[in-house]
């Protein structure tokens, strides 16, 4: 089996799987003032957020390009490969994977299944370095695929927002209750649904209280099982250690730090935190 990984650059990898072989990035355009951008070719995180700091409107993104896919799909089948796993960013904030569901029997000579995967960043890094590491251990592609179908089943991820209002000109918050919550100081807690849509969870008032309700989430969500635990942040390192301090208080310790990039941060904006869980399959 000689088996590639297809993901999108909303994807947070750990460094050491960004140069794989056999892992292919689709970009993601990004939109800044009439300039486009790529995520990790000629944009930065820290770019990033001063742009969109400075930027008069907010930044556009874009879905990646399916031709760009079946360019990608039509290579890996020239070269041998003879199976494909696609992990994409959830259909709620993207409708990409429905675009390229099709193309996943269009290759009689490879097996290809595309995830929908309901989630972004760091849970989405996480599936894919799985499959990176079971194929390199020599796992066959339906253990592969139940164990990406498991980890899309029991991850959860939950977020506080600085600003309700770049939530609100993405489409992603009715702009009433972000009136009501930026002038009363509620926090809403936001969660990724099972239709890997960004919902209100709960509201809270103070962002103090909101985190802590985020732990409380976690340690509900943690009870059976073993779980990795991302704090991921959208330009707040300080914000995200702090968070970390606390898990570990709380008797957590596999956790991982991670940063919103240009695709997601664009809807979210600065100083967002999330907390994520994933199963850790065996």
């Amino acid at each position: 089996m000689k088996i590639a990984v297809i993901t999108d650059s909303s994807v947070y990898l750990e460094e050491e799987y960004k140069d794989r072989d056999n892992l292919f990035i689709l970009d993601i355009p990004i939109v800044i003032e009439g300039e486009t951008y790529y995520e990790g070719r000629n944009l930065s995180n820290k770019e990033f957020y001063q742009k969109m700091a400075a930027s008069s409107e907010l930044p556009k993104t874009s879905q990646p390009s399916l031709a760009r896919l079946e360019e990608l799909l039509n290579d890996l089948n020239k070269n041998g490969y003879t199976h494909v796993i696609g992990l994409f960013i959830s259909k709620g904030i993207s409708g990409f994977y429905q675009n390229s569901f099709y193309l996943q029997n269009e290759y009689e000579d490879m097996t290809i299944k595309f995830f929908d995967t309901l989630i972004t960043s760091a849970p989405l890094g996480y599936m894919v370095e799985t499959v990176l590491n079971e194929a390199k251990d020599g796992l066959d592609f339906e253990q592969i695929s139940n164990h990406i179908d498991e980890i899309i089943e029991k991850t959860r991820a939950y977020i506080v927002v600085d600003d309700l209002n770049h939530l609100v000109l993405g489409g992603r918050l009715s702009n009433g209750a972000a009136i009501v919550g930026n002038l009363l100081n509620i926090k809403p807690i936001l969660e990724f649904d099972r239709d890997g849509e960004i919902v209100v969870l709960d509201k809270v008032r103070s962002s103090k209280k909101a985190y802590k309700r985020l732990i409380s989430i976690i340690e509900d969500g943690t009870k059976y099982g073993d779980y990795k635990i991302f704090v991921i942040h959208s330009n707040a390192n300080d914000l995200a250690e702090d968070m970390v301090s606390n898990l570990r208080k709380e008797g957590f310790d596999d956790i991982s730090i991670a940063s919103f990039g240009a695709v997601i941060g664009t809807h979210l904006g600065e100083n967002a935190l999330a907390l994520a869980i994933s199963p850790i399959v065996k």
